[in-house]
């Protein structure tokens, strides 16, 4: 197991080059198995949960390479439509797997989904959804297994607007026979690029980034390389730290559109927030004001996935803010640990009021999730003295070389095996 030891009180300067976004990454892994043709997926990043989705396409029969920061998946021998669940313990995406294996083979078997430990996360829409497109479902010993005939096209209308069960409609409807049209799909910018990608293979779907997505069945997908969009939560991350330290900050390959709402927010903390193109930089003093509120919303509302980050920036700025979670109700496990630091936060239920306090101050502290274990990175930075972060492995699902990224901008973070 490894740790990250922190000097706190550094103010950040530079530039970050963003990684392809692992919300997107994944998903476009999942649908690789779509065609049996070359699939080229560019710029991926080194991320743990990538190298658990390819380990599951190789499980699948594929031929999974990473060469020159590309990943090659060739999947014409791909011949198994079952998931183990030491993998599928590991990380929620295996779900993804579910409309591209029922497409490729008409069944499908895989234990419960995993990943980070912030909430049932229910996967209850997927299931639904696919009974619509022809599937018969089961659940037996911890496993679901689908089973199809064929797949039929059909008019869905989703309860919520779920990422996962909007991408999973789409990978199960692209070879489906005729139309399916996809009403209160989300909007989220991942789900345009697993569009984009799908067209590129050949695919008809319309609509993404509305909450109507068509889709009309095609017989056959091609070959695709592609390049992922870039990743908005980590530019949201390292925006983030630089509030809270600090400096000046820019950031390069996303749009400012893509954090509307985040970047309001800072301003609200009282950063300058600059955007150009595919550029954004930040000017903080490191001198905050806390915001009166932040509340979780799908796209284009506030991320859930950068709800632990902007906690940890509060809890150190001047006033109290509330911050409400409305998509995952345990996700305030973070909030032990930072008060460990020093943090005023007090949790009921779906909502943290958050006091801010002059200056947190070092302590030892564990990660207990991807996002909830940024913040406690955030928190060290802005933080006196030393702050040790441990059990890295769920950040380093989501973040390739955030030590290295981090000093480069003049963090003092260390890397260090226990």
């Amino acid at each position: 197991m490894d740790k990250y030891v922190i000097d706190g009180g550094r103010r950040l300067f530079g530039a970050v080059a963003l990684q392809s976004a692992k919300n997107s990454v994944l998903p476009l892994l999942a649908a690789s198995i779509l065609t049996e043709k070359r699939v080229v997926i560019r710029d991926t990043p080194q991320i743990s949960d990538v190298l658990c989705m390819a380990q599951i396409l190789r499980e699948l029969g594929a031929d999974v390479r990473f060469s020159g920061g590309n990943t090659i998946i060739e999947s014409a021998d791909a011949t198994s439509h079952e998931i183990s669940s030491v993998l599928t313990g590991e990380l929620r995406s295996p779900v993804f797997m579910l409309g591209s294996l029922l497409t490729r083979f008409h069944r499908a078997l895989i234990a419960y989904p995993g990943g980070c430990d912030i909430g049932l996360r229910p996967i209850d829409l997927h299931l639904n959804a696919l009974k619509q497109l022809g599937v018969g479902i089961s659940e037996r010993d911890g496993c679901i297994f689908c089973e199809c005939e064929k797949l039929r096209g059909a008019e869905i209308l989703l309860d919520f607007p779920s990422v996962g069960a909007t991408e999973n409609i789409m990978l199960a409807a692209v070879k489906a026979e005729g139309r399916t049209v996809l009403a209160g799909a989300a909007k989220e910018p991942e789900i345009v690029d697993l569009q984009n990608f799908l067209n590129a293979m050949g695919a008809k779907v319309a609509g993404a980034g509305s909450d109507v997505i068509e889709i009309e069945g095609v017989q056959e997908l091609g070959s695709v390389t592609y390049k992922p969009m870039k990743d908005r939560i980590e530019a949201g991350t390292f925006l983030i730290a630089c509030a809270v330290c600090g400096g000046e900050v820019e950031t390069s390959g996303l749009k400012g559109e893509n954090l509307r709402l985040l970047l309001h927010k800072l301003r609200e903390n009282g950063c300058k927030i600059h955007t150009k193109n595919d550029k954004i930089r930040i000017e903080s003093s490191g001198r905050l004001r806390c915001n009166r509120r932040i509340e979780t919303m799908p796209f284009p509302g506030f991320p859930t996935d950068l709800q632990a980050q902007a906690t940890a920036l509060n809890a150190g700025a001047d006033g109290g803010a509330l911050i409400v979670e409305n998509l995952f109700e345990t996700r305030f496990k973070y909030v032990p640990e930072l008060q460990k630091m020093g943090a005023d936060i007090q949790v009921k239920g779906r909502n943290a009021f958050v006091r801010g306090v002059r200056k947190l101050h070092g302590a030892s502290v564990v990660a207990g999730d991807l996002r909830g274990g940024a913040a406690l990175v955030i928190a060290a930075l802005g933080a006196e003295g030393r702050t040790e972060v441990l059990d890295l492995s769920h950040i380093d699902r989501g973040y390739a070389d955030f030590r290295g990224k981090l000093k480069s901008l003049g963090a003092e973070i260390r890397r260090v095996r226990v």
